[in-house]
């Protein structure tokens, strides 16, 4: 799959449209949509706007990943976190021998998941902490 068709694959499914896409990118959108036809290669900084716009990585558009899927609701800050989970370089050993590509990878997908299913968990489990718990109160005052 091209470079354009994974980003109008992913425009597509979020909901935009070329004209949303090409006023977030300050950009005509009939040029938005040479870069969707391949015509135009984007520039690194466009390509990385474009990954935040769509909620993915750069890797991801270019294809050398596959799609991490982050959720709506996640923060500026779960993204940093989540970007720190995958960037860690140290080996995955599985018995003290390293797992090969393939299975880093797979592992890494289970991974990915659950990162996300806690953050949401955590999250929900804030909301719905009393207001006064949260800040430390006591209840038993009265």
């Amino acid at each position: 799959m091209s470079l354009g068709t994974r980003i109008k694959q992913l425009r597509i499914d979020r909901g935009f449209t070329q004209q949303d896409i090409a006023k977030r990118l300050e950009m005509g959108r009939s040029n938005f949509g040479h870069i969707e036809n391949d015509r135009v290669i984007p520039s690194s900084e466009d390509l990385q706007k474009l990954a935040d716009i769509l909620n993915t990585t750069t890797d991801q558009l270019l294809g050398r990943e596959a799609a991490a899927v982050i959720p709506e609701w996640a923060t500026y800050k779960d993204k940093r976190d989540f970007k720190k989970l995958l960037e860690e370089d140290g080996e995955i050993m599985f018995d003290g021998v390293p797992l090969s590509q393939d299975d880093r990878r797979r592992v890494m997908d289970v991974l990915t998941g659950l990162f996300w299913e806690a953050k949401q968990m955590n999250k929900h489990k804030r909301k719905q902490v009393p207001r006064s718990l949260a800040h430390g109160e006591d209840d038993a005052k009265g």
